[in-house]
């Protein structure tokens, strides 16, 4: 007997279809799923959640009041995000970011080498703790049109570490 392809076709399409179906029973005879009564999940809610939401986050404390608990080894690691624009090595080149040694107590806006963006180089001044402290906080506030990109450090602590952390750099 001989079979044309599309009969041939056919076939397979007819076994394959059966050995399919064939699984699935056998699967769901030997596989039993409990379904749950209730779908989802609760979610338990205070029920002063209102007076809950409300209530005030705790203040950090300034940045100024932690620099004399801050670690500078926090400070180092917090700097690792700095190492990706800033070297901070005596006589290091500067990267896309000017280096960073002996920056505390440097004039702003003034490196040997380095061509710092309008916005930076005409500030005057030095870069003292506070002034670092605001401009690692917020860089495009403190000198909108700076040419940082870095957008700031939010957690005081961690400010306040990196500045301790900078400040050893000499």
């Amino acid at each position: 007997m001989q079979f044309s392809r599309m009969e041939k076709l056919g076939f397979g399409v007819l076994v394959t279809a059966w050995v399919v179906w064939g699984t699935n029973k056998i699967g769901d005879t030997l596989v039993h799923a409990n379904e749950p009564e209730k779908m989802g999940f609760e979610v338990a809610v205070a029920d002063d959640g209102a007076a809950t939401a409300a209530a005030p986050k705790e203040a950090e404390k300034p940045v100024m009041e932690l620099l004399a608990s801050a670690d500078p080894k926090r400070g180092a690691k917090v700097f690792k995000k700095c190492t990706a624009c800033h070297s901070a090595e005596p006589g290091a080149k500067h990267k896309i970011g000017p280096n960073l040694w002996g920056i505390v107590g440097h004039d702003q806006g003034k490196m040997d080498g380095f061509s710092y963006s309008d916005a930076v180089g005409g500030l005057g001044g030095k870069w003292t703790l506070a002034e670092l402290d605001k401009f690692l906080h917020s860089p495009k506030e403190y000198a909108p049109g700076t040419k940082m990109t870095f957008r700031g450090i939010t957690k005081n602590a961690d400010l306040a570490a990196l500045l301790v952390c900078l400040q050893t750099l000499k």
